[in-house]
């Protein structure tokens, strides 16, 4: 298969044989699993033509025209075109099957079905040495020494483009193919970004699914990437977030930039993150959640089934379900497995256990995380001073304590999804 380096500066001469110009570039509009070379971008004596190239034909050791220069129409290209060399060689790109960034050295073509198409990104060292001529003698190096020398291809329709090319193009590619990763693989390339193209990731894809990549960010970067984004843009994705997620990047926000966001966030999610910012960060207050399931406890178990289907709550959030009184005081307990081998028709009052351990808002972290570990639970619902339910810690938010802080967003939470 031929690469762009091998083409590229190629010689280009009229149907008589006189030669014009070299072939500078090559573009193609980034559209399908491989696609079509379709313009052809000429260095000429009189300065740079833009071709179709169904006007040239490949010839060994050169490209010629199917007519004389001056008769073929200049050809314009669309504001979504890629120019190979100029937006793409040297270039950053994400491989999206191995999460990562790779740097483009050179691009694979291939005619397919008598049309040249663009198939991969050679991101190996071959690349860096098939451009300078010295593949071939790297070759026989490395065969000498019984070795071979790797290649580096990575298919095109597994590669995301994120370097912006000159102000005249403008990258119209749907970042469709980044958004399919799991949240953590798009939080590890986006650690490894620019500031820039980390905004333009966070801007292009779905609140959800920037929400979930957010917060498994580093805590550091999370905040500069939502001081880099809209505040309309990044109050969206707060809303999106768990709330004491929310209220832990909050925090890390300047006083005037944190009202700012909670004043334009949806009211329930901004009271949420609000009553979770009133408590210390070192305390149950300021590590809990306030997204809890909480039930009655004349609910019958068919009952409580039906409302967890309605709720479909978080799978870390469904551990332990909790029974209350009409004031929201705690009563007990139930786990899923005593709610799911419970008679239909048996009320949580039967099923629960009435001697559920908890703790109080004030309460140190270190004591919470204590009490986890020696009880082996799942989550710890924390009261207010009247024995109210107002929120839970799950087990993630102690291993986050637990660990080093450059690993607290590759918590279970992950694992739980």
């Amino acid at each position: 298969m031929p690469y762009l380096s091998e083409i590229q500066h190629r010689r280009v001469i009229e149907p008589n044989g006189n030669e014009v110009g070299t072939l500078k570039d090559l573009a193609v509009v980034p559209q399908g699993q491989f696609p079509a070379i379709q313009w052809a971008i000429l260095a000429t004596g009189a300065g740079e033509r833009v071709l179709r190239w169904s006007d040239l034909a490949q010839e060994i050791g050169h490209l010629r025209l199917r007519a004389r220069l001056d008769s073929l129409q200049d050809a314009a290209l669309p504001p979504e075109a890629l120019r190979l060399a100029r937006d793409l060689l040297d270039k950053q790109v994400v491989d999206t099957h191995g999460a990562k960034i790779v740097r483009v050295n050179d691009l694979q073509l291939s005619d397919v079905d008598g049309q040249l198409r663009l198939v991969g990104a050679d991101v190996g060292l071959r690349g860096l040495l098939r451009r300078v001529g010295a593949e071939p003698l790297a070759e026989r190096v490395v065969r000498i020494a019984g070795r071979k020398l790797p290649r580096g291809i990575i298919p095109w329709h597994l590669v995301e483009p994120l370097d912006a090319p000159e102000a005249n193009v403008r990258v119209t590619v749907p970042r469709t193919k980044l958004a399919l990763l799991h949240p953590a693989d798009i939080a590890d390339i986006v650690e490894e970004m620019a500031a820039d193209e980390r905004r333009a990731v966070f801007e292009q894809l779905d609140v959800e699914t920037a929400a979930e990549a957010l917060q498994e960010v580093e805590p550091e970067m999370q905040a500069a990437i939502i001081s880099d984004l809209t505040e309309e843009r990044a109050a969206d994705i707060l809303e999106e977030m768990a709330p004491d997620e929310a209220a832990d990047l909050l925090q890390d926000l300047s006083e005037e930039r944190r009202e700012e966001l909670v004043d334009l966030m949806e009211k329930e999610e901004a009271e949420d993150v609000e009553e979770l910012l009133t408590y210390p960060e070192d305390s149950a207050g300021g590590i809990m959640t306030t997204d809890v399931v909480s039930l009655a406890a004349e609910q019958t178990a068919a009952q409580a089934i039906e409302r967890l289907r309605a709720l479909k709550p978080d799978p870390e959030l469904a551990y332990y379900l909790y029974v209350v009184d009409a004031e929201g005081r705690l009563e007990g307990v139930v786990s899923l497995r005593d709610l799911v081998v419970a008679k239909p028709d048996e009320r949580l009052a039967q099923v629960m256990n009435p001697h559920v351990l908890k703790v109080e808002a004030t309460t140190p972290k270190e004591e919470v995380a204590s009490l986890i570990a020696k009880y082996d639970l799942l989550a710890l619902p924390v009261v207010d001073a009247r024995r109210r339910l107002i929120g839970t810690v799950t087990i993630d938010d102690v291993v986050e304590l637990m660990l080093p802080r450059g690993w607290k967003k590759r918590s279970l939470r992950s694992i739980a999804r």
